[in-house]
């Protein structure tokens, strides 16, 4: 767990100065196209830290409450993960 918490404050950081990236890019009147390419890499950015909570808590979590009997709580929050996912 450890590693997945550096690794997703790592990517967390990156997300934050690209933020602020995006900030100045409208403020300083960039071209629309060089702040929508960059607003992309900002969403694939949180998409990929929202995988790896996904995988640790599918891989920990969910299999913790299975293993203890508790398969409605993991269904309910596979469920809601997964049509968290689609919007």
């Amino acid at each position: 767990m450890k590693t997945n918490k550096d690794k997703l404050i790592r990517h967390l950081k990156i997300i934050e100065g690209q933020v602020r990236g995006l900030q100045k890019m409208i403020d300083g009147g960039t071209y629309c196209i060089d702040v929508i390419t960059q607003t992309s890499a900002v969403k694939q950015g949180l998409s990929n830290v929202e995988d790896t909570l996904m995988e640790g808590h599918l891989s920990h979590c969910v299999v913790d409450q299975m293993k203890k009997g508790d398969t409605g709580k993991a269904t309910t929050e596979i469920l809601k993960v997964y049509k968290l996912k689609r919007k």
